[in-house]
């Protein structure tokens, strides 16, 4: 390694405060509920006791460490990623956290080393059923049914990684990220922390002495944007910036709204003007139907804004005019289409508030009452109107024909 990486790797890597160890200790400590459906019990978990089970469960298992190892499956770290990463490093970045994203470095080689992780995960769960549940009638396919919300799996050239979210009815999702390879790991360098835990595990196990200011662990923090003093910088300024978003899935297009609602403006509005166009070309590559757009928005608006449902108004409109303003991959139609879609669900988050925004010219529809709909009352017209998701809905060919 020449003396140039080394000294750009150095950048990427910081020591974590006295007040940063602590945050980060108090957050692996908090309890959180796994929810499960139907008349599943709900689970209660803290992050640092599923890392452990998860690492103890290798280590009971003879068998399965022994598959692991005979395979090259070692857990290289353990790391905390995203906004509960950010969080860590700057406790009033505008942002907060929900969901809390724990990465565990694996070397994942064929479909075998996938399903033996899967299904230790499982096995740590049965460790958090309560007192009284029959643990022996539960099968593992029954346990995913119950508590896993998302099972994700990658395995091309370049990406070699799994995720296991644990299911939550409040948004705050615990995502288990099981990574071999991944090429692109941050969308924005305010989100692109990731926090070493090993030595902060290591501690829990061996030291009988409560952690101090004086006596704690080295935790290193990394920033995969690349400088850690800049990304920091950007997280305590609220300042919006990233490379290449044609690499992120959805060009990172969402997030961006998402950041500008919360107060982030961009570190350079000539250069983020440009990459709107890229982060709209890959969003538009990723979620080409209309159907897949409306579940996308959808889901992001209900995972991103629980708690807040009075922003989301605020990011659609947002996010309406980067794409009207940004948008050049699309045919009229299908821009036409989408800007419908993305006002229909306005139009919807605003009536669920019960909020009317300040405009001078409004058209409000009313249900009529009951007796309007007499045949023998003639005083008033009740006009049929269009539901506004309807409206986008419609199916267009994407080759006109010619008149």
């Amino acid at each position: 390694m020449s003396s140039g990486d080394v000294s750009e790797q150095s950048r990427r890597v910081s020591v974590l405060s006295w007040d940063q160890v602590r945050r980060l200790d108090s957050i692996l400590g908090e309890s959180v509920p796994i929810h499960g459906r139907g008349n599943f019990p709900t689970l209660s978990v803290r992050p640092r006791q599923i890392v452990q089970s998860f690492l103890s469960c290798l280590c009971i298992f003879q068998v399965v460490r022994a598959r692991l190892e005979e395979r090259g499956v070692v857990v290289r770290d353990v790391k905390l990623n995203g906004s509960a990463a950010s969080h860590v490093l700057h406790e009033d970045n505008g942002l907060g956290y929900k969901d809390l994203d724990l990465i565990f470095g694996l070397s994942l080689t064929d479909d075998k080393t996938f399903r033996l992780v899967k299904d230790v995960v499982l096995d740590c769960l049965v460790d958090f059923l309560p007192e009284g549940v029959c643990r022996e009638r539960i099968s593992t396919l029954t346990l995913k049914e119950a508590y896993i919300q998302k099972l994700v799996k990658v395995c091309n050239d370049t990406d070699r990684w799994s995720l296991i979210s644990l299911s939550n009815n409040t948004g705050k999702n615990v995502e288990l990220k099981f990574v071999d390879s991944l090429r692109r790991q941050f969308e924005f360098s305010v989100d692109s922390f990731q926090i070493t835990l090993d030595s902060l595990l290591l501690f829990d196990r061996c030291s009988e002495t409560a952690m101090s200011e004086t006596f704690h662990p080295t935790v290193q923090g990394e920033s995969m944007y690349g400088d850690f003093e800049e990304a920091l910088g950007h997280l305590r300024s609220r300042t919006i910036a990233t490379r290449s978003p044609e690499e992120i899935r959805g060009g990172g297009l969402l997030k961006y709204c998402h950041l500008l609602v919360r107060g982030f403006r961009p570190a350079s509005e000539v250069q983020m003007k440009q990459m709107q166009r890229y982060m709209c070309s890959r969003f538009f590559i990723d979620f080409s139907d209309i159907s897949e757009q409306q579940r996308k928005l959808e889901a992001y608006l209900q995972n991103h804004f629980a708690g807040m449902e009075h922003k989301r108004y605020e990011c659609l409109v947002t996010l309406r005019q980067v794409v009207d303003e940004s948008t050049v991959c699309l045919m009229g139609h299908e821009r036409r289409q989408t800007l419908a879609l993305i006002s229909a669900l306005a139009l919807r988050v605003m009536a669920e508030q019960n909020a009317i925004p300040a405009l001078s010219n409004i058209t409000c529809y009313y249900q009529p009452a009951p007796y309007v709909r007499d045949v023998n009352f003639s005083n008033y017209y009740v006009a049929q109107v269009q539901s506004p998701m309807a409206a986008c809905s419609n199916s267009y060919q994407t080759w006109l024909p010619c008149s």
